[in-house]
């Protein structure tokens, strides 16, 4: 009989801040690949990244949702 596999979702957010996103980016990246590791992912099936915005438009923050097979 065929095992039945269970699909999960995890969603990580951040702030962005003017002439620091390339390190905010690093750190939601390494939360991520730390969040794979302990939870001994198998197989990412999606991960997309979306920003959030204030009243003017501005870009100021980042939710990032992983979906994985468990």
């Amino acid at each position: 009989m065929e095992e039945k596999k269970s699909i999960k979702i995890k969603t990580f957010t951040t702030e962005l801040r003017i002439f620091k996103t390339a390190k905010e980016l690093r750190a939601l990246d390494e939360e991520v690949n730390r969040f794979i590791a302990k939870n001994r992912v198998k197989k990412v099936i999606s991960v997309s990244d979306s920003t959030t915005t204030d009243n003017t438009g501005a870009a100021i923050g980042l939710i990032r949702v992983l979906a994985y097979e468990a």
